[in-house]
């Protein structure tokens, strides 16, 4: 039997990052399937921890982001110690770099940079991000995002370098530009080209982030609250129907739509 690594100090963050440090090597070395992990293999799962951590971060439940932030740390320590074991970089190297990149990010504060607010701050990052050897504005917006994280990303680094409206109010003419596009394609009396409608949809879904952004809305928050306004009004709405032991066809739109303002009227 192994001893479980402990901290010396138990009030102490450094002594007891080392413990847990010291207790993934451990599980590495005896823990069957720890072993045989690569940084390959545990790459969803981590995925899956940072949509766990935004659901907590979202719902205001802070004891289950405590949680989750640990499973996270779990996966950052868990992957530098599987690279280390081939030398490909420690937690050291980690650490030391994320170090490095934050003070050579911050020059209004550690140098004699000067910056009159976060949008200053946040130029002065994408400039420093080129002459670090980033060749162009958008490179570093990872292809594996979600399309609507995606597309705020884009939209947020091409407006540092001033490719952007300059008032907020002009991304509605757009907007409407977009939608009456998309109405041609779904109205074509020559029939519905999917490929041109689905071209046009994504569009009027881009200029809609766009406008989002322009009124400091995070597009994935307030699909989030959309979806969870939407789940549980639905939720209610099934309930309806169970009370009275039928299913949804047995009852009409109209019947449907008197339990769903129901739903609405409650929520309030």
């Amino acid at each position: 039997m192994n001893i479980i690594p402990k901290p010396n100090d138990p009030n102490s963050v450094n002594d007891n990052f080392q413990a847990f440090i010291d207790l993934v090597k451990l599980l590495r070395k005896e823990c069957p399937w720890d072993k045989e992990q690569t940084n390959e293999s545990i790459a969803h799962l981590m995925i899956e921890e940072v949509y766990e951590t935004y659901d907590a971060i979202m719902n205001q439940n802070y004891p289950e982001v405590s949680k989750e932030l640990g499973d996270l740390l779990l996966h950052i320590v868990m992957h530098s110690v599987i690279a280390e074991e081939t030398n490909k970089f420690s937690l050291l190297d980690v650490i030391q770099r994320i170090h490095h990149k934050m003070v050579s990010r911050h020059p209004h504060v550690f140098g004699e940079t000067e910056v009159k607010d976060s949008a200053d701050v946040m130029n002065n990052w994408e400039n420093l991000k080129k002459k670090e050897g980033k060749k162009t504005v958008l490179e570093g917006v990872p292809n594996s995002l979600p399309s609507l994280l995606k597309a705020e990303r884009i939209q947020q680094k091409a407006a540092r370098v001033g490719f952007d409206w300059e008032n907020k109010e002009d991304v509605l003419p757009k907007l409407e530009e977009e939608l009456n596009e998309f109405k041609v394609e779904i109205t074509n009396p020559n029939g519905i080209n999917v490929e041109k409608m689905t071209e046009e949809f994504g569009d009027l879904l881009f200029t809609m982030v766009n406008l989002g952004r322009k009124y400091n809305i995070v597009p994935e928050n307030a699909l989030q609250i959309a979806n969870k306004k939407f789940t549980n009004r639905f939720n209610f709405v099934e309930q309806k129907v169970k009370e009275q032991n039928k299913n949804f066809l047995d009852f009409n739109v109209e019947e449907l739509d008197n339990f769903w303002n129901e739903a609405k009227k409650t929520a309030k």
